[in-house]
C-alpha cells in the first residue's frame, strides 16, 4: 500500500492520520485502577483482562509507505531489542522497529501477518511493524485533544494526541521520540553560538510547540541567546497572545515590536497547527510583517513548499534546535531593515 496521494491544502488546520493497530497481551486487573480506567482516555487495558487491540495513529505526511512484513537482516549491534533488524526496499536500507516491543506491550497470538509502516521524518527513514493497518481518517486539528497527565505519565510522554471516534480512542504516537531514543544521535542537539554572539539584543519571541521538552529546550537556547521568551502549547494558545498584541497595537499605538518580534511554531500541534497559525498571521493586516519560523520533523524537500505557501519566512527542520536563535535574530533583523520595524495599525 503506497502513500496517499491526498495532500491538504496547507493551511486549512487538517491532518490526515493513519490508524493502525496492535494486537496486545491485556494485564491482570491492578487494584486501584477501576475509576482510572472509567476515564476515555485511559489507554486499553490499563486494568482489564484477556485480549485487547490498541489502537494509534500517525501523521500521513510521515509516511512514505504501507508494505508486508519484509525480510530481515539482523544487525550486529542493536541499542534495543526491538530493533529487529533492517531491509532493503528499493536500494535503501531501513531499520525495522518492533513498536509493540518498543511500547513495552506484549504481542497477542494472531493470525493476521504483520504491516509495515515506512516513516520519513527529521530526514531519516524508519520504519515500525504493527498488527494491522485500519484506514486514513481526515480531520481537524481541533479535535485533537492533548493527552491527559495520567495518559502523559504512563506513556512515558510517547502520545503526544488523542482522537475521539465514534467507536474507539485513537492515540497519536510521537515516533520522533522512538526515533530518537533508539539512536540517540538523531535527537534534538544544540550548537554553540559562537564567541562574537551578541546577547545583549533583547529580542522578543512566541514560541508554538506541544512538546514540553522541545518548549523548554528552545526557551533555554533563546534566552541563552538574549531573547525573551514566551511558550505556548499549541497554535491556538500561541494565536490567543497574537490577538491580544494586536488590540494593545490598536489601542496604544504602539509598534508591535514591543510585544513581539518572530514566531517559532511546530506545525503538528493540537488545537491550531503552526501551517494555520501562520497563515492567519500572515493575512492579518497588523500582524502580516511578523517573521514566523516553522520548526518541525515535517519540513523536508519534499513537504517545504507547505510552509512557503502560507507564507512562513524561515523553516528548519528538527533535530538541529541550535539554528533557532540564529535564523530568528537574522528573521528580525531583515525585517528591521526592510522597514516594517514599526507597522501601522489597521
Amino acid at each position: 500500500m503506497a502513500q496517499t496521494n491526498i495532500l491538504l491544502e496547507a493551511g486549512t488546520n487538517e491532518l490526515e492520520v493513519v490508524e493502525f493497530y496492535l494486537d496486545e497481551a491485556d494485564p491482570l486487573p491492578v487494584e486501584g485502577m477501576e475509576n482510572v480506567a472509567a476515564d476515555p482516555q485511559t489507554p486499553a487495558g490499563a486494568g482489564g483482562t484477556g485480549l485487547y487491540r490498541g489502537y494509534y495513529g500517525v501523521n500521513v505526511a510521515k509516511v512514505l509507505e504501507i508494505i508486508r512484513m519484509p525480510k530481515v537482516t539482523e544487525l550486529p549491534e542493536v541499542q534495543h531489542p526491538s530493533v529487529l533488524g533492517a531491509f532493503n526496499l528499493r536500494s535503501r536500507i531501513i531499520p525495522l522497529v518492533d513498536l509493540a516491543m518498543w511500547l513495552g506491550k506484549t504481542h497477542a497470538q494472531s493470525e493476521e501477518e504483520p504491516k509495515t509502516i515506512v516513516t520519513e521524518f527529521n530526514n531519516v527513514t524508519t520504519a515500525f511493524m504493527v498488527s494491522g493497518v485500519n484506514r486514513i481518517h481526515r480531520i481537524s486539528w481541533e479535535r485533537v485533544e492533548q493527552p491527559n497527565k495520567y495518559v502523559a505519565a504512563v506513556s512515558s510522554n510517547t502520545i503526544v494526541g488523542v482522537v475521539r471516534l465514534e467507536e474507539r480512542i485513537v492515540f497519536l504516537l510521537d515516533l520522533e521520540k522512538v526515533v530518537a531514543n533508539l539512536n540517540p544521535k538523531l535527537g534534538l542537539r544544540l550548537d554553540d553560538l559562537g564567541e562574537d554572539w551578541d546577547a545583549s539584543r533583547g529580542y522578543r519571541a512566541l514560541i508554538a510547540d506541544d512538546s514540553a521538552l522541545v518548549r523548554e529546550m528552545q526557551r533555554d537556547l533563546l534566552e541563552k541567546a538574549g531573547f525573551s521568551v514566551i511558550v505556548t502549547t499549541n497554535g491556538r494558545e500561541a494565536w490567543d497572545y497574537l490577538t491580544t498584541f494586536k488590540r494593545r497595537v490598536e489601542e496604544e499605538g504602539r509598534p508591535l515590536s514591543d510585544f513581539v518580534q518572530v514566531v517559532v511554531s511546530d506545525i503538528e500541534m493540537p488545537m491550531m497547527d503552526g501551517l494555520n497559525l501562520t497563515s492567519r498571521i500572515k493575512e492579518d493586516p497588523v500582524l502580516k510583517h511578523l517573521p514566523v519560523l516553522l520548526f518541525s520533523s515535517l519540513i523536508t524537500d519534499k513537504l517545504r513548499h507547505k510552509g512557503e505557501s502560507v507564507g512562513a519566512d524561515g523553516q528548519i527542520s528538527k533535530p538541529e534546535v541550535g539554528q533557532l536563535a540564529k535564523r530568528a535574530a537574522a528573521l528580525i533583523e531583515e525585517r528591521n531593515l526592510g522597514g516594517n520595524a514599526r507597522p501601522e495599525a489597521k
